[in-house]
């Protein structure tokens, strides 16, 4: 495997989050709590696999320019930064929903998750759709 086997990486991780994340909200939905754990607990980690992936490669080919100068170049920007902004800003509200429901505080856990999850599912999406716009236009 080298550095230019991680964008596909990056992008499979992506799109395993975003089916993870949708089976864990249908189980939820169901009352499946002890499924949903598992589930959403495996969302965590591909996410979290899927960011170191994502930073080794950018630390060692920095940043890829968007090749194209058409009609996609302002589509690409206008997925890519919300995509990116919402990226970071998630982060840490992931990790207090988790320890909210690790706490079992789950008044608190359901409070922002609300908002959390379809964050998480957005970036998750978007960056499956950055990569294809990316590497495969």
């Amino acid at each position: 495997m080298s550095f230019s086997d991680l964008p596909t990486l990056n992008a499979t991780l992506n799109s395993i989050t975003a089916i993870l994340l949708l089976i864990g909200f249908v189980l939820i939905k169901r009352k499946q709590i002890q499924s949903h754990k598992k589930v959403m607990l495996s969302a965590l980690v591909t996410s979290l696999l899927f960011l170191t992936s994502y930073l080794i490669y950018h630390f060692n080919v920095g940043s890829v320019p968007y090749p194209h100068h058409d009609w996609t170049r302002p589509l690409y920007f206008g997925i890519l930064i919300p995509h990116t902004i919402l990226a970071t800003v998630m982060t840490p509200f992931i990790i207090f929903a988790v320890w909210q429901a690790f706490r079992e505080n789950f008044e608190k856990h359901k409070k922002i998750v609300r908002w959390v999850w379809p964050v998480w599912m957005f970036v998750s999406v978007t960056g499956v759709i950055v990569y294809f716009m990316l590497y495969h236009l």
